[in-house]
């Protein structure tokens, strides 16, 4: 049986990571962290400035360390930033230290979750559906790659998917 210490959301921006790992935190005891949050809260500034200054590059090496440092905690769930699994050493360590569920939302429910959204730099273009499927194209085989349990799909409640993660984590893991 999986020691399941720390458990990782990844997915695409607007997937549910955030709520929807919140919401299993709370119900497994653990303490619940955003990656993206906590490299804002460690550099006091928010991620479009970071990009803006550093581009994507420095907020990818901003988001790699912070990922190292949380992944070295125990009894944690982490929602990490969409495109964290495009560094391979990223990719080892989530699959070395934890249990990683993959929220796999198609890109088209992807842009009606998050087309209003002015705080994610990458759709911050000319046609942000398009480039939501780009990326999808992109880090969905990196994701699956990692991922010890891969959700598909939306059209439930947030809770209903932590409920059933619950679920699935009881019966693979030593809590």
């Amino acid at each position: 049986m999986k020691t399941c210490d720390n458990i990782y959301f990844v997915g695409m921006m607007g997937a549910g990571k955030t709520t929807i790992g919140r919401q299993l935190a709370r119900r497994l005891k653990k303490r619940f962290v955003d990656c993206d949050h906590e490299v804002e809260a460690r550099t006091g500034v928010r991620i479009p400035l970071i990009f803006e200054i550093e581009g994507e590059s420095g907020f990818r090496r901003r988001e790699s360390q912070v990922l190292q440092a949380l992944s070295g905690e125990r009894d944690l769930v982490l929602a990490t930033g969409g495109g964290v699994v495009l560094d391979p050493q990223n990719r080892k360590r989530l699959a070395e230290t934890g249990l990683v569920i993959y929220l796999c939302i198609l890109p088209d429910e992807l842009y009606a979750r998050t087309r209003r959204d002015r705080n994610r730099p990458l759709l911050q273009v000319e046609d942000p559906l398009t480039k939501i499927r780009e990326l999808h194209e992109q880090r969905d085989p990196l994701y699956r790659e990692i991922a010890d349990i891969v959700l598909e799909g939306g059209g439930r409640t947030p809770l209903a998917v932590a409920r059933q993660l619950e679920q699935e984590i009881r019966k693979r893991c030593e809590l």
